[in-house]
């Protein structure tokens, strides 16, 4: 697919077709819409510019699961944020639903780096908080609580803080706190990263299987080329420092997907060839 192309799912859930063509892309309602952003960051002394990102063009569809892969500050984290309402762009602007999204984005669950529940509150707590600080009664929250709870299986850990769980068990209750608002879009910037690799692969099918219950769009920010495969339906590769997107990658493995498996799987090797050429260049140009 042509390096920067826009992108738009014209096919059914389950059944996506893309087009690259740019009248198409002008024309379509996509829910979120990237339209030539650019982000510059001024230096710590407040002087020399730092470009994070240039230009960036894209279109997300409903229902998928999306990747920005690339290397390390290459503005993937920046451009997630920018979705979020958490930073602002230089120029360009984000369309979320509809809406130029100006400040925090309430339309969205965000997932950040590292382990990620507030480490002053209980599990119950840190999951319930999203349901509270949106205004639902107490009596419809707790049994909406208690379900996540047991959908990512930490059961009997209700009362536990952070610090009492194991990094996976933090992420699972990461996992439900974002997911407990029924949120349509879902941002998560390498969620998995500090985790070994056995428990970087349990949770990755867990993700697979609680989103696959609703098939919101869930924009997942990785520097890892099989993960990316594994999750995505579209990957969007971005180029070396300031970020643009280089290449737009449909991922043609059928769902549902076993990630354990998921070197077996249709069509593995030649879409896992395409993004490591793809990266290949970015990689070289910042000595990763």
């Amino acid at each position: 697919m042509r390096a920067g192309a826009p992108l738009r799912c014209t096919g059914g859930v389950g059944e996506p077709r893309f087009s690259t063509d740019p009248q198409v892309h002008a024309m379509s309602n996509a829910p979120i819409s990237v339209r030539r952003v650019s982000k510059v960051f001024a230096d710590q002394e407040g002087n020399a510019e730092v470009h994070a990102l240039d230009a960036v063009s894209l279109e997300i569809p409903a229902h998928s699961f999306v990747s920005f892969l690339g290397p390390s500050g290459c503005g993937k984290t920046t451009l997630l944020r920018m979705i979020a309402g958490i930073e602002r762009a230089s120029d360009g602007e984000i369309v979320c639903n509809g809406k130029a999204v100006t400040r925090v984005n309430t339309g969205v669950s965000y997932v950040p780096q590292g382990r990620g529940l507030f480490p002053w509150m209980t599990l119950r707590a840190n999951i319930d908080f999203p349901l509270r600080v949106a205004g639902m009664p107490p009596r419809e929250r707790r049994p909406l609580v208690e379900a996540w709870i047991r959908k990512v299986g930490l059961q009997g850990f209700e009362d536990r803080y952070p610090w009492q769980l194991s990094g996976g068990m933090e992420k699972r209750g990461s996992l439900a706190r974002a997911l407990v608002s029924d949120l349509d879009i879902i941002l998560m910037d390498e969620p998995f990263g500090p985790l070994d690799a056995q428990t970087r692969l349990l949770l990755q099918n867990d993700l697979l299987r609680l989103w696959s219950e609703k098939r919101s769009i869930v924009i997942f920010v990785t520097h890892d080329l099989v993960e990316a495969i594994a999750l995505s339906d579209i990957i969007f590769i971005m180029s070396a420092r300031p970020g643009r997107i280089k290449q737009v990658l449909p991922v043609p493995i059928p769902r549902p997907r076993n990630v354990l498996e998921i070197f077996h799987a249709e069509n593995f090797n030649p879409i896992f060839d395409a993004v490591r050429e793809a990266m290949h260049d970015e990689l070289a140009a910042t000595g990763a």
